[in-house]
């Protein structure tokens, strides 16, 4: 079996949201609403007073007013055509790392998320209407795995052609959603759904909140009715978040990354009520360490209000998601002993090394019985750089580093690396056979496949789900497709709905059987991401010389004890008498939802928040 690695794409740090004061915004770009009818003066005007017009879309345009804040745009810029001026925001890809499995070049390999996902128990329905647009860094031709009939595009004087690719981001996106059923490759959530793809990252992997707002128009412009945006930033504005308003309310369905901070920040456009933010969970139904889970609470004190649109609301595969890449950009690595493949991660240096086998403890020193042999080395005490040159030094052909915990070990040989020889890493698992064979041999080579996590890998799972599933319901919204894979995830982590995975993991035939029974409108259920029936919950927050209690109260369950959940932990299994304090000792400001359910079951209340 091959395994494919790579280093990371893009360091997808969300900025948090703080006080602007007279900061200038990124880049000097401000976003100027002006009604279109009275955008040639404006622009006329931006031009005289050194603006550079960056984008001239419908209802705004985006400039450039170097080393001004945004109170002297707004003071140079004192025009009555001028509705609004605002910071036009960077946004950036939301892939973590990357690591590759499979043998995708010589056969078609199904990822683990279409299988978890259900879409392998659903057909596309290729005489719908159902399109996706894709934004994001373009998606290369070079990757034969697409229905290239049914991919057309939007070219960007900044960003370039969209069938050239700005790194791989884009195009293993566009692989999850519609990467074609045939005999190699992968494939895709909806196979073979046809593909509008907008480039809005630049050669430097960002891009900015008016690319967005144009690229909606963009979409829409070209008959999409799903936009799938695996990117984020810091910071809302209305001309991004109205651009997307505007597509749900013409019918379509808007996803976005949650974003791969492992925090509760909020990230955008993720964060806008209408669109569907979406968090990653792992092949064995964890949620990703890295999955971003903003409260869903807005506003504070007693005008605290929660609403499930702002905040997670399901989750699909992100963790290791096998994807195409532009041909040749990936890294492929291929291991095997005494004749058995093995399951490998490429760390670097293109090559192949056959030899018999020498064991050299961690590598922490040079050994000359591993002359000419493959060196099988554990982790540990030292960097992979060194225990590789280590086996290098001593006449070493190729190296294994064998991970000290469960699992594959994935890493690189770092920025600065001098080694030459080609080296992989191993699973601990197979530790024991790998130090039982007598010989070894160990590839790295460039391919067209490979894995990246974030949340970037799963927001076009949910965007291929959403395609596949609507594709057999034309005659319903973009918000009725919301609306049931809500209602037909499965539940996971706490019992019910909870900010790491909102309502669970989608699930396409689930949500299919729920709109052949309940038609567009859904039924009863609602999404809760477990029974609710009658269970009522209450709550009132307070301060007790400072530090944050809050009563709850409720009704309705019928069990023993209940167990109470705080921002989806459980914090106490108590009687079913209807009340309960959570005294939590924490001071300051801070947001918490609260759910009860019936002891070690799914019947759970809905989701209360209490802000301070």
């Amino acid at each position: 079996m091959q395994k494919l690695t790579m280093k990371p794409l893009v360091a997808a740090t969300l900025m948090a949201l703080g006080a602007s004061g007279a900061a200038i915004a990124d880049d000097d770009r401000y976003i100027i609403q002006v009604d279109d009818s009275k955008k040639g003066v404006v622009k006329a005007l931006a031009k005289k007073l050194g603006g550079d017009i960056k984008v001239d879309a419908q209802g705004f345009i985006a400039a450039k007013f170097s080393g001004k804040d945004l109170a002297e745009v707004k003071g140079l810029l004192n025009n009555p055509h001028i509705k609004l001026i605002e910071e036009d925001t960077r946004r950036y890809p939301m892939a973590m790392y990357s690591d590759d499995a499979g043998d995708p070049m010589m056969e078609q390999v199904t990822p683990y998320a279409v299988y978890q996902s259900q879409a392998d128990q659903l057909n596309f329905d290729n005489t719908s209407n159902v399109k996706v647009c894709v934004i994001d860094s373009g998606l290369d031709d070079s990757n034969p795995d697409f229905d290239w009939s049914a991919v057309t595009g939007d070219n960007d004087s900044g960003t370039g052609n969209w069938f050239d690719h700005g790194g791989p981001h884009g195009t293993h996106v566009a692989g999850t959603i519609a990467a074609a059923d045939n005999t190699y490759g992968v494939v895709g959530m909806a196979p073979g759904v046809p593909l509008h793809i907008i480039k809005v990252f630049n050669e430097s992997g960002w891009g900015y909140s008016s690319d967005l707002a144009q690229a909606a128009q963009l979409c829409a412009n070209a008959g999409a009715n799903v936009i799938n945006m695996s990117l984020g930033g810091g910071g809302a504005n209305s001309t991004e978040e109205n651009a997307f308003n505007d597509f749900i309310n013409n019918g379509g369905l808007v996803l976005a990354a949650a974003g791969n901070d492992g925090n509760d920040v909020r990230s955008y456009p993720a964060g806008y009520e209408s669109v569907m933010m979406i968090g990653a969970n792992d092949a064995d139904n964890n949620i990703a360490s890295f999955s971003q889970y903003p409260s869903c609470s807005e506003g504070r004190g007693k005008k605290s209000t929660s609403n499930e649109n702002i905040c997670v609301e399901v989750t699909a595969g992100g963790v290791n998601t096998l994807s195409t890449y532009p041909a040749g950009l990936a890294t492929l690595s291929n291991m095997t002993a005494d004749g058995v493949s093995y399951d490998s991660s490429a760390m670097e240096n293109m090559g192949t090394a056959s030899a018999e086998t020498y064991y050299m403890g961690i590598g922490d020193s040079t050994d000359a019985g591993a002359n000419g042999k493959i060196c099988l080395i554990d982790r540990g005490s030292i960097s992979f750089h060194d225990k590789v040159q280590n086996c290098e030094n001593s006449g070493g052909a190729g190296a294994v580093i064998i991970n000290n915990e469960a699992g594959m070990l994935y890493g690189t040989l770092g920025d600065t690396n001098a080694t030459t020889i080609p080296a992989v890493g191993a699973a601990l698992e197979d530790r024991d056979a790998l130090l039982a064979a007598t010989s070894a041999t160990v590839a790295i080579e460039n391919g067209d496949y490979g894995y990246m996590s974030g949340t970037s890998m799963a927001t076009p799972a949910v965007s291929g789900l959403a395609a596949l599933v609507w594709s057999h319901f034309s005659e319903c919204s973009g918000q009725d497709i919301r609306a049931a894979l809500k209602a037909t995830a499965e539940d996971a982590g706490a019992a019910g709905k909870d900010v790491y995975f909102g309502h669970g993991i989608v699930k396409a035939l689930d949500a299919y059987n729920y709109l052949t029974t309940n038609g567009c409108s859904g039924g009863s259920d609602g999404g809760s991401g477990g029974d609710t029936g009658s269970f009522e919950l209450t709550a009132s927050g307070y301060k007790v010389k400072g530090s944050h209690s809050i009563d709850l109260g409720w009704s309705g369950a019928t069990s023993t004890n209940v167990d109470i959940y705080r921002n989806g932990s459980l914090v106490a299994t108590t009687s079913n008498d209807g009340t309960y304090t959570d005294n939590t000792g924490n001071k300051g400001g801070a947001s918490y939802d609260y759910q009860v359910c019936e002891a070690a079951s799914s019947t759970c209340s809905v989701t209360v928040t209490v802000s301070f």
